[in-house]
């Protein structure tokens, strides 16, 4: 996995450049070995370049049954430091733990949006501007669907199996899956296609990219952030919110109205139901609820 020419690099980093003490240095070492021994036991072979923000996930929520809140927050906070600095060396071009938050009290939940929440972000969409009839269409697919933003950044016109009641994604390591498309994301797809991506010149390599920016070509992972930052705004909503917020509260509306964990496992593109249970981030006054409603000895 080469992990220990990055690590021996990054502590030279955080000695010379940052000027940290030994100590410091010593406990940042220890909290990325502690991964590498994660990824030993569960013979999980990849390198620091590589690794995904879904086993990181799978890490952390391990380490929450072993370690206090403060513990596994410095955990997290010394893992992000050490994918920074692969970011600054030019080794990554993102931080796999960008939208892992540190937990407060516990381990930190993902904000959720609720139906309401959803259909008023829908709503203010300016439907006069040629963007408008591009995002409402996104925000639906991202939020019927569960969709990560890159996979909805590169959904391909190919991919849509309309008549079939699905769409194909492929997601991490370029694994595909078929995810069910409801009726609300499709019609607003089709007005998108009829009425606004039909009159764009396209740039040569993205003539069947589905969502494309007013020149032509592929929209940026950031470009989807700004887009539903600003919705939120507009709403009022005093939520940190992303595009990841719209997966969550896809995978957790399922769960409250009876889907079963395999099935949202399935839909989210998922590996492990681990990620699965730590994503739709389980309540417990929901379990509750289950079973008193379905246990014979309530």
């Amino acid at each position: 996995m080469n992990w220990n020419r990055y690590i021996k690099d990054y502590q030279s980093y955080l000695r010379i450049e940052r000027g940290l003490s030994k100590n410091t240095i010593e406990n940042y070492g220890f909290d990325i070995e502690r991964l590498c021994l994660f990824l030993e036991v569960n013979q999980i072979d990849v390198s620091p370049l590589k690794i995904t923000d879904e086993t990181l996930q799978q890490f952390i929520y391990e380490i929450a049954k072993e370690v206090n809140p403060r513990s596994q927050a410095r955990i997290i906070s010394g893992l992000k430091s050490f994918f920074n600095y692969l970011i600054f060396e030019d080794y990554r071009n993102d931080n796999p733990l960008e939208l892992i938050e540190s937990p407060k009290t516990g381990r930190k939940l993902p904000d959720t949006l609720s139906v309401e929440e959803i259909d008023s972000l829908i709503a203010v969409i300016d439907l006069s501007s040629n963007e408008g009839e591009r995002n409402r269409a996104m925000i639906e697919t991202l939020y019927g669907c569960g969709l990560r933003v890159s996979e909805l950044i590169t959904l391909k016109i190919s991919d849509l199996f309309f008549e079939e009641g699905f769409i194909k994604i492929t997601g991490k390591g370029n694994k595909e899956r078929f995810v069910p498309i409801g009726k609300f994301a499709q019609r607003y797809i089709e007005i998108y296609q009829k009425e606004i991506r039909s009159n764009l010149v396209i740039k040569k390599g993205f003539e069947d990219t589905l969502f494309l920016n007013r020149r032509g070509s592929q929209l940026t992972r950031a470009m989807i952030f700004t887009i539903i930052k600003s919705l939120a705004e507009k709403v009022g909503l005093h939520k940190n919110i992303s595009p990841h917020t719209l997966r969550h509260s896809f995978a957790t509306h399922l769960l409250e109205n009876g889907a079963d964990l395999r099935s949202i496992q399935l839909m989210l593109g998922h590996e492990s139901i681990t990620t699965t249970e730590i994503y739709v981030h389980l309540d417990r006054s929901f379990l509750k609820e289950v079973m008193y409603s379905f246990h014979p000895r309530k």
